[in-house]
């Protein structure tokens, strides 16, 4: 049935700027983490001063490439996403362009804060009480706009992305509330309101299920819009994506106990983290595998569509570090493997080769929509930057898992007089090799996201025919 509405003129300003943002703090947050990977390799690098060592630049590192690169990558693609699946213009656009420059405020105090030492300590919530109460401001207002436009929306269906989107805004929401609660001392410092073992079960209920909605459920909901236009066929079953939706819901708030295994958490408890994260195998392939075969019968657009492949790549990724998580989550391999760099090997496979890949391609697909080109200024630069960010990746994860199980051995190993075998020191110098070949997989993967920004400028700037712009705009 034929709408006699008008076509809505959909908002695009400000998914703009959160794409242009996104691509700056990509490059700023990639940036910290290559210095800091150099620290580890040559010690002189932390130039003997506070502001810039490692244990300060590190959660610079983790809240920029996260919240920074990662969050406007989300809220950016959430406004477009919304408005193109709800055939309506973005709700309260001022609100939404409060969104944007609120974001980027809190951003930029995280980049003056953290390395003067302001820090409530909590890994991925380190921002102290002030900015905490700007970003529940900045958030509930992303919610109005996010959820104001559905409302609002011209199609009886809610497309299976904004379930995601949704299940992503909600959950951060209540996961930052009740973790960043605290009793301020003074404008800079404040104390958790939690005390001992329920301060770290707290801690981790957020931390976890940071990666489970900020960095799987919400970059999900980014694949379910993209891989299917980009491919140009339907996503492959929508009943799995509903059961896998409610799965991956269901089941990922109970896994974060698997960060505090042999530690004062109760035992039970501790088991439970691990069986929950065990299940939480199956919704998590359920996206992976609804993603890649979407291409069942369009494999060959992979030969030609360097777009396309960072898209499926980051599936494959996705696909191996969500079994990656389960199995290490095992109390037997987590004696292993835990406080050791394979963990940092984890934690990069989904984030480099999950997270950013499938924001690359996003980027890709939307620069020529939103700017009205025809495709991006360099196809050849793209298929560059594909095998930078992949070969990257690979040296990246493959150098920490080398370097995980080597500590985790050394770490073990006992004389038969019951003393340690190795020193400390010992396993550090036998890490350095590895550290090495990281500063080389991240140095590459951060030369792609410069040769990302100069396609995107190229392309912004790049003049076009009217005919030309009409034309991308109908195919988008």
């Amino acid at each position: 049935m034929e709408s006699n509405l008008p076509a809505p003129v959909y908002s695009y300003d400000v998914v703009r700027k959160f794409i242009i943002m996104t691509v700056v703090w990509g490059i700023v947050g990639m940036a910290v983490g290559l210095l800091i990977a150099g620290q580890l390799v040559w010690p002189t690098l932390n130039f003997d001063t506070p502001w810039l060592s490692f244990g300060r630049l590190r959660p610079l590192h983790t809240n920029a490439v996260i919240f920074a690169f990662g969050g406007s990558a989300l809220i950016g693609s959430s406004f477009y996403v919304v408005q193109r699946t709800c055939q309506a213009e973005l709700f309260a656009k001022k609100l939404a362009a409060f969104v944007f420059w609120g974001w980027n405020l809190v951003i930029v105090l995280a980049a003056i804060t953290l390395p003067m030492g302001m820090t409530s300590g909590k890994e991925y919530a380190e921002l102290e009480w002030p900015i905490d109460i700007l970003i529940t401001v900045v958030w509930v207002a992303y919610a109005i706009v996010f959820f104001g436009t559905i409302m609002k929306r011209r199609t009886q269906h809610i497309y299976v992305a904004n379930w995601f989107y949704g299940a992503f805004i909600i959950t951060i929401a209540v996961l930052h509330i009740i973790n960043s609660m605290a009793i301020p001392v003074t404008l800079g410092k404040s104390y958790s309101a939690y005390a001992g073992a329920v301060d770290a079960m707290v801690q981790w209920w957020y931390g976890h299920n940071a990666v489970g909605f900020f960095l799987t459920a919400g970059f999900l909901g980014m694949m379910y819009y993209f891989v299917p236009k980009q491919a140009g066929r339907p996503v492959y079953s929508y009943r799995l994506s509903i059961v896998h939706f409610w799965a991956l819901v269901a089941v990922y708030i109970w896994a974060g106990p698997h960060h505090l295994h042999y530690t004062a958490l109760p035992d039970w408890a501790q088991s439970l983290g691990m069986v929950m994260s065990l299940i939480l195998l199956a919704p998590s392939w359920g996206g992976m595998i609804n993603g890649i075969m979407t291409l069942s019968g369009a494999w060959h657009k992979l030969r030609d569509d360097p777009i396309l492949r960072f898209l499926v790549v980051s599936l494959s990724f996705y696909g191996m570090s969500t079994f990656e998580g389960p199995m290490m989550s095992i109390k037997t391999v987590n004696s292993l493997s835990h406080y050791t760099d394979w963990t940092i090997g984890h934690v990069h496979s989904g984030a480099l080769g999950w997270v950013a890949m499938i924001s690359i391609g996003m980027v890709y697909h939307m620069v020529p929509v939103l700017y009205h080109r025809a495709k991006m200024y360099s196809i050849p630069a793209i298929n560059l930057h594909f095998w930078l960010s992949t070969i990257g990746t690979v040296l990246y994860i493959a150098s920490m898992w080398v370097n995980g199980i080597i500590q985790g051995l050394m770490w073990r190993a006992y004389n038969s007089d019951g003393s340690l075998t190795y020193s400390f020191a010992e396993s550090v110098v036998a890490s350095h090799p590895g550290y090495l070949v990281r500063f080389l997989g991240g140095g590459m993967f951060f030369v792609g996201m410069l040769i990302m920004a100069w396609n995107v400028w190229m392309t912004i700037r790049k003049e076009q025919t009217a005919s030309t712009a009409v034309t991308a705009e109908a195919t988008a």
